[in-house]
């Protein structure tokens, strides 16, 4: 089998679990690329050489411009924090080399399309960490949506809620941080707007109303001194899709005992679909014109029937997690590297998801209708 040498960005939880989905996937999926763990680059050199052990890459950096002009890194992958994607994602295309990015996919609009337009015009494969959408239970959720089973979409309702800044208390991050991109939209939002479109298709319009909950944070743990909060906790707003569906999403990372509450319900004219992330092994299908006393739900349990859940298990309800769906991930790439596939969803995919942000931004300080389409000209 033919190898590519993987370049690391980043080793934090998702850098971990980057390395994890390298590490793994060849021997479930039969990809035509073996990765080849062969550099990595941190913020210091202790940090780069102890991930890099850990890890098990070749060799390590602290300059991330060696790792990108290194002859043997042949895939970038970037997993650093959000202000940093569009300098090394714009390097490693000068290069000619493919890049695979975490969400967000910049920390501003411009800086989103910049790095499409230099990958489409440089023909560099690309890929962005919308895991979810991996799930074989969402690719399930898309199939039968297209098969028109549950008939004509006119009602989307979606949210994706944590508590992980709930607490008054909790410090001040880069989270926080308005020029990385930061807020809940941006974080956790993109996600619900991701699966809105992978199920639904693109957004026409959209009206939005944002708040910061907790308008000051602790400079650090257990710290007196506060530091003013800029950016939104929760954000809500009205949607209309291009297909005539309508819809309701929202956005919030003060929601307490939400731990992963990335939640849809699809309304059609035949039928709706139900999802949740917490119990991620599941999709729920309503179907009309049931027999009097027997309406209901019916539950889906993911099994080797739904698409790649066959490659880790060979029989059903025995759940896939987070870690899985990165491996899937993987694949992706790999296959658009070695020519059986295409990778998605890639940095065009993610623009138009980051020309959604922005117009629910606009929209809620403008108060007003907003089209993502506008973002284009702006």
């Amino acid at each position: 089998m033919k190898t590519i040498g993987i370049g690391l960005v980043g080793s934090g939880f998702m850098g971990r679990c980057h390395a994890n989905a390298y590490s793994s996937v060849a021997g479930l999926f039969d990809v035509p690329l073996k990765p080849k763990l062969k550099m990595l680059a941190e913020a210091n050199p202790e940090l780069a050489k102890e991930a890099a052990r850990s890890l098990q890459f070749e060799r390590f950096t602290a300059d991330w411009t060696e790792l990108v002009n290194d002859p043997e890194v042949e895939l970038v992958d970037i997993t650093a924090p959000n202000h940093l994607h569009h300098p090394i994602a714009l390097a490693a295309i000068a290069k000619g080399k493919p890049v695979y990015c975490e969400k967000p996919l910049a920390c501003t609009l411009e800086e989103a399309k910049t790095m499409r337009d230099a990958s489409e015009s440089a023909g560099v494969a690309t890929l962005v960490g919308y895991n979810y959408l991996q799930n074989p239970m969402i690719q399930t959720a898309r199939e039968i949506v297209q098969s028109g089973e549950i008939g004509e979409l006119f009602s989307f309702r979606g949210v994706h809620a944590e508590d992980f800044m709930a607490d008054a208390q909790a410090p001040y991050t880069n989270r926080l941080d308005a020029e990385q991109g930061g807020g809940a939209l941006y974080d956790i939002g993109s996600h619900i707007i991701s699966l809105a479109r992978f199920l639904v298709g693109p957004l026409s319009e959209v009206m939005g109303m944002q708040s910061t909950v907790i308008p000051e944070r602790p400079e650090a743990t257990n710290s007196k001194q506060m530091k003013t909060v800029k950016v939104d906790d929760q954000t809500h707003f009205l949607a209309r899709f291009e297909n005539g569906c309508s819809g309701t999403l929202e956005a919030s990372w003060v929601a307490w005992g939400r731990k992963m509450h990335l939640a849809f319900e699809l309304n059609g004219s035949k039928g709706s679909l139900v999802f949740n992330q917490e119990r991620f092994n599941e999709l729920r299908l309503y179907e009309a014109n049931q027999s009097p006393g027997r309406e209901g739900f019916k539950t889906l349990h993911s099994g080797p029937d739904h698409g790649t859940y066959s490659k880790f298990c060979p029989a059903p309800g025995h759940q896939l997690g987070f870690n899985e769906l990165k491996i899937i991930e993987v694949t992706q790439i790999l296959e658009a590297l070695g020519g059986s596939g295409s990778s998605w969803p890639d940095f065009r995919e993610a623009c138009e998801i980051q020309k959604t942000l922005e117009a629910v931004r606009i929209s809620a300080a403008e108060s007003r209708w907003f089209s993502p389409d506008e973002m284009e000209t702006t």
